[in-house]
């Protein structure tokens, strides 16, 4: 009668019903109390399943092999020789182990590394196809842009397989436009000389303020941008109160406030063609404002590309598109008439955001300032960087091409370089202010005979060659206070100077009364 798990004669046998082994009581309790199975044969037992079995108390027999020393120490080898028996076993069973512990890290160390490749092949083969895609023209029979109504895209925008959206691109009908756009107007360049109605530089010398207009609301002061439709003589502002206004200059009425955008406008451009003004504000938006003939303007589009702020806007010689760059690093081609983003230029990163942009005259350069203190400049036709200039301290605030089409003013809060587009060189710098006062608007007027400067007041210097020095025509304060002027814009011919400061006034600087009328058909000094 022997237990089947210790091997010994029970001093206390119990009988499965289940199985019919016997076993030593208190270790099959113990087992089915962990359990609750048969050791042996691993089907469910229980307390009850187990009978006492009857036996004689007896004084059990000591074994022969312990009646003897010899005896004794065969006992002892034995149980030393299973015991290295079962540690040997052991030392098998880890080494196994171990080793099949090895070949299953190194298999999944293969598979990380074959799904690592597989990923790189997949994003460079998405990076070929939208390369592709954006290079194939856009058939004329092919599907109309999607449209924008009252703000509103009529079919979401697609999506790429990388998770970006596809733009369908500047196809070759469009090129050829901008080509032939650049061809004319260089043509025109050469012959064009300066206006006799151009307002002479001891004209100038004489402005003074002649109007200021409270324009934007008291509780967030402050004009951040200006331009002016020359064709009508009316200027549009934006400010930090979240408003653009329209002013008829030669009335002084104010023509409409457009109101949408819910954070500062940084940016805003006149289309006169098609009488629209576009809007690029703080709140990552851009919106296209239709005018009518009553001088009201509602919104057409409202473009959400961007992923920060919206810093400049730029409208192309043609009229029929612009760019928008933001501080999400990126900048957008558009058509206007759509108001869909041919294509963005750039990966959206926080950092080297874009703070200014502007178009050159002939419409195929393409000059954006970033917060990282650099000039760069664009083919607008294959959207590839072509130059960079450094050398600012800060970031770039503001940039404007001189029509002779080879000058370039950035402004930033080192002061203003101009630089020679020919040899892509920095043949001047102007530091109007000391070292703490940032320059904010730089600004050629039309016939490129001007430069005007803002920051703590209003610079005005008349425009030489590369040798030449540019002397300084006039300052004119800053009227408002607060010594940011932020914006400067030149009316039509010079004959007067729009400034945007950080007050809610617009200010117009000119010759007053009829003294401005007397010196109007003088011929500009030479």
């Amino acid at each position: 009668m022997i237990c089947a798990i210790s091997g010994e004669v029970p001093e206390e046998p119990v009988l499965s019903k289940n199985s019919g082994l016997l076993f030593e009581r208190r270790l099959i309790e113990r087992y089915i109390e962990d359990h609750a199975r048969c050791p042996v044969t691993k089907e469910e037992l229980t307390m009850d399943d187990l009978v006492a079995v009857k036996t004689n108390k007896i004084v059990k027999p000591r074994p022969l092999q312990a009646a003897s020393v010899p005896g004794l120490l065969g006992m002892f080898q034995n149980e030393w020789d299973a015991l290295m028996l079962s540690n040997f076993a052991l030392e098998q069973q880890l080494h196994t182990a171990r080793q099949e512990l090895s070949h299953a890290l190194y298999q999944h160390d293969a598979a990380c590394r074959v799904i690592a490749r597989l990923k790189k092949e997949r994003d460079e083969s998405r990076t070929l196809l939208a390369q592709a895609e954006r290079q194939i023209p856009i058939s004329a029979a092919g599907p109309a842009p999607v449209a924008i109504t009252n703000g509103k895209r009529a079919l979401e925008d697609e999506v790429g397989p990388d998770g970006k959206k596809m733009r369908p691109g500047i196809n070759p009908v469009m090129i050829d436009e901008l080509t032939e756009c650049n061809s004319m107007l260089s043509a025109q360049r050469k012959k064009r000389q300066v206006p006799p109605s151009l307002a002479p530089i001891d004209a100038l010398e004489r402005y003074t303020q002649i109007s200021s207009h409270p324009l934007h609301k008291t509780n967030k002061p402050g004009i951040l941008s200006i331009d002016i439709d020359h064709s009508k003589d009316i200027i549009a502002t934006g400010g930090i109160d979240t408003n653009a206004v329209i002013f008829d200059r030669p009335s002084g009425q104010v023509l409409g406030t457009l109101t949408g955008h819910s954070k500062k406008i940084t940016s805003l451009k006149f289309v006169p063609r098609d009488e629209l003004l576009i809007t690029g504000s703080a709140d990552k938006t851009v919106r296209i404002w239709q005018g009518s003939k009553d001088g009201s303007y509602s919104c057409r589009h409202t473009l959400k590309d961007h992923g920060a702020e919206v810093e400049a806007v730029t409208v192309h010689a043609t009229q029929k598109y612009f760019v928008t760059a933001s501080r999400d690093n990126t900048w957008c081609f558009y058509d206007i008439s759509t108001g869909s983003c041919l294509t963005q230029v750039g990966e959206a990163s926080g950092q080297d955001g874009y703070t200014a942009a502007a178009f050159h005259p002939d419409g195929l350069i393409l000059g954006t300032g970033t917060s990282e203190a650099v000039v760069k400049i664009w083919d607008v036709k294959s959207q590839s960087n072509v130059a960079k200039f450094d050398g600012h301290v800060g970031a770039v605030t503001a940039m404007s091409f001189s029509e002779n089409g080879y000058f370039l003013a950035t402004a930033a809060v080192d002061g203003v370089k101009l630089w020679d587009l020919r040899k892509l060189r920095n043949f001047r710098t102007l530091s109007p202010y000391d070292p703490d006062t940032p320059t904010s608007s730089v600004e050629f007027d039309f016939s490129g005979n001007y430069l005007a400067v803002a920051g703590a007041d209003i610079r005005v210097y008349q425009v030489a060659n590369v040798k030449s020095e540019w002397n300084l025509v006039k300052t004119l304060p800053d009227l408002s206070g607060t010594g940011k002027a932020t914006c400067v814009k030149f009316g039509t011919d010079a004959k007067y100077v729009a400034v945007g400061s950080m007050d809610r006034n617009l200010r117009i600087f000119g010759l007053p009364g009829e003294e401005q009328m007397e010196e109007a058909p003088q011929s500009p000094a030479k």
